[in-house]
């Protein structure tokens, strides 16, 4: 392998000449090998030759055929000193570029996070231009081993470019492997985390994996003595984890001190609030910022920069995104709530402690309904405990807001209705009328509906109710007829108007069946007959987790899936 002309040209087309027919059906990390053996075997003669000559008669003759004595006489070996000193940096050069990229070559085999990956690929993508540069700067030095040999001026070689060049490669390539070793450590923890979830039966477990896996310091501020604790003063309790960046709202702070002062009445104390601050990049004034915050805090309180697997799990496993969460664990570090947020804004803390059994309770006495309706009418509390059939209804139509109680009241008046006892009210709840507060009954709405649906595609048959009245939110009209406080459907407000006017084909049923069940009888009868509307469940992107599909909840096909964007200029900005 020999280079005759010195010059980047010649030693590009030389290099291609390389990889293209000699070593063509190689991987592109042993074609450099391969090239830098072949350089190494005209290199290590060369340095062999020199050692041994002066002792060895075959090696002395060998040395003159490759005319080494008179290269090692004093003047020739000045004249050629630098030139070996500069050959031998870009070789150990290439060398160390040759490691790197068979190093990283082995670490991209390593199953890496899809974001973390695809940096990686292209890292690897540049791999081909590395090998590349190496190849060209071995051409480059064996033709600068030749013109020291030959002793011609006009045949050495300027290595320097070379070697600058294949610093920045070097430099990059390092910085990649830190990168992907980095990588490998914290989706190692990351899994043990999640292991760790799935099969610890200790609440102190999970929490030290999670915010103080080294066990270097004392992790938790006792926010009502102001001193420093170990994780296990948590041990056999039910922890609820708040986590939030440092911007908390005061709405925020009021509900976790509710839920401190409920669980401070508790027999033995047994539950116990953490706030875990969410910080992935220091930044000048953080200590000073987290002070003043949890320094009004009575609960406990970790530090604030938690370990990079740590952030990976709680943005991946609990779906942390910008709205902070509350994350009830039971003593066995088993996740109850995933967002008791979500619950305590339709039920307070009526709701604690917030597992899945109490939830399921409050869902089927229909408060998530009624609690922003109560409060505008104080008679709708004796409806329901007399069992009285009730609409609500609402949109965006006023026309229709305005007829419907109309059409509902002569069906109230219906000498067949009072003969069977049947008590009717209605109730609106639309902003023409603004009795109600409406940003609090969506609100619940919303919430509820999430809390169920999290990564579900099935859901239950509140939740299908749920998802009925969340799609008719910004659609003309919508009703609800209930029992009592028991929804009995949601519907559209056209389709629901209909049945009530047409009293007299259906009032035969009422023979046979009750109220309810002969309304809902014919409703489906005519929601059949009529042209159907496309359905839209707007779910903002930043509550949690949130179902990838969903089955609509009257067709029970499975709903397209649209992203939006939204900008309110809270900010000031035009």
């Amino acid at each position: 392998m020999q280079c005759k002309e010195p010059g980047y040209p010649i030693a590009h087309a030389t290099t291609l000449s390389i990889l293209n027919n000699l070593l063509s059906r190689y991987s592109w990390d042993a074609k450099a090998v391969l090239t830098l053996a072949a350089f190494a075997l005209d290199y290590g003669e060369f340095c062999l030759l020199v050692k041994i000559q002066s002792s060895k008669e075959l090696a002395k003759s060998v040395g003159t055929l490759k005319r080494v004595p008179v290269l090692l006489k004093g003047v020739t070996m000045q004249k050629n000193q630098q030139a070996f000193i500069d050959l031998n940096k870009v070789v150990k050069t290439t060398m160390k570029v040759i490691k790197c990229i068979f190093e990283l070559e082995k670490l991209s085999n390593f199953d890496f996070d899809t974001k973390d990956g695809s940096e990686l690929a292209t890292v690897l993508g540049r791999i081909k231009l590395d090998v590349y540069w190496a190849i060209t700067t071995i051409v480059a030095s064996t033709t600068q081993l030749s013109s020291c040999l030959i002793f011609d001026e006009d045949k050495k070689q300027e290595l320097n470019p070379f070697a600058d060049k294949l610093n920045v490669i070097l430099t990059e390539l390092e910085k990649q492997i830190v990168f992907c070793k980095e990588q490998i450590a914290e989706t190692q923890d990351y899994g043990k985390l999640v292991k760790l979830f799935q099969t610890s039966m200790e609440i102190t477990e999970v929490l030290h994996e999670l915010i103080d896996p080294t066990n270097r310091m004392q992790p938790l501020i006792d926010g009502s003595t102001k001193t420093q604790v170990e994780i296990d003063v948590l041990k056999g309790k039910s922890v609820f984890l708040f986590i939030s960046d440092l911007e908390i709202s005061n709405d925020d702070i009021s509900m976790l001190q509710k839920i401190f002062d409920k669980a401070g009445k508790e027999k033995e104390e047994q539950y116990k609030i953490v706030w875990i601050p969410f910080v992935e990049q220091l930044r000048e004034g953080l200590d000073k910022e987290f002070e003043t915050k949890r320094s009004t805090m009575p609960w406990y309180v970790a530090r604030y920069y938690l370990p990079k697997a740590s952030c990976r799990f709680i943005k991946k496993q609990w779906n942390f995104k910008v709205k902070p969460l509350l994350v009830v664990l039971n003593l066995q570090g088993k996740m109850e709530c995933e967002n008791a947020i979500l619950i305590f804004s339709i039920y307070g803390v009526e709701a604690f402690p917030f597992t899945s059994a109490k939830v399921k309770t409050m869902e089927t006495d229909f408060s998530w309904l009624w609690s922003p309706i109560i409060n505008a009418n104080s008679e709708i509390e004796n409806w329901i405990k007399e069992k009285k059939y009730i609409f609500l209804y609402g949109g965006q139509d006023k026309e229709w807001i305005q007829k419907f109680p109309e059409r509902v009241k002569v069906l109230a008046e219906q000498d067949l209705i009072k003969q069977k006892g049947i008590s009717i009210q209605w109730v609106s709840v639309s902003e023409s009328e603004g009795k109600v507060d409406l940003v609090r009954f969506w609100t619940n709405i919303e919430s509820l509906f999430i809390s169920k649906a999290q990564g579900k595609t099935q859901i239950d048959e509140v939740a299908q109710e749920i998802q009925k009245l969340l799609s008719y939110k910004n659609e003309k009209e919508w009703a609800v007829l209930t029992k009592g406080s028991s929804v009995v459907l949601v519907s559209s407000g056209e389709v629901i108007l209909k049945v009530v006017e047409e009293f007299e084909k259906w009032k035969i049923k009422l023979n046979e069946k009750d109220f309810a069940l002969a309304f809902k009888d014919y409703h489906d009868e005519v929601f059949k007959d009529e042209k159907h509307i496309c359905h839209h469940i707007k779910i903002p992107y930043n509550t949690g987790k949130i179902p990838e599909t969903l089955e609509c909840s009257h067709c029970q096909r499975i709903m397209d899936t649209h992203i939006s964007y939204k900008c309110c200029h809270n900010d000031g900005a035009a």
